[in-house]
């Protein structure tokens, strides 16, 4: 690897690292406004959103979050009538966990609202702005989806995105 590459991937490091504490703090506060779900719950809800059933270590390992901690969101989201368990009828010691109705409607509604803001947020940038930050924000997006793959096909590790 040359200087530069190195030059330039601590470059990378560095932005990644000063983006997520701006991504996290406006998202959070546009949460904890909108539902008193916490966002662990509501990445469980949205990665359900994706797929229709998936085990508690599918969902601990898709969204990097150890088994416990999927465990104690899980319930939290039962108790809300949100999710539910249901039993692996080929192996009962495998859990699956599924979005009620309930859950489904309640997460749609959550979504809109805090897309409603968000949105309120980004038609403060100019147009070219917008574009701009959307043709970044794509590339991001499939650049690091594709690291992940790479990485999960490599490690045999789950894929995570």
């Amino acid at each position: 690897m040359t200087t530069k590459s190195t030059t330039t991937i601590d470059k990378i490091i560095e932005n990644l690292i000063r983006i997520h504490p701006l991504l996290t703090k406006n998202l959070n506060r546009s949460i904890r406004t909108k539902t008193n779900l916490n966002p662990g719950s509501l990445f469980i809800l949205g990665i359900l959103n994706r797929n229709e059933m998936l085990s508690m270590s599918e969902i601990g390992c898709k969204l990097s979050m150890p088994k416990p901690h999927v465990t104690a969101q899980v319930d939290k989201l039962i108790a809300e009538g949100m999710v539910e368990r249901l039993f692996d009828p080929n192996d009962r010691r495998i859990i699956n966990i599924k979005m009620t109705e309930k859950g489904k409607n309640d997460f749609h509604q959550i979504k809109m609202e805090i897309s409603t803001e968000l949105r309120q947020n980004l038609k403060k940038l100019e147009e070219i702005k917008l574009e701009e930050l959307l043709a970044s924000t794509t590339q991001v997006r499939t650049l690091l989806s594709e690291i992940m793959t790479d990485n999960s096909a490599n490690t045999g590790t789950c894929n995570k995105i």
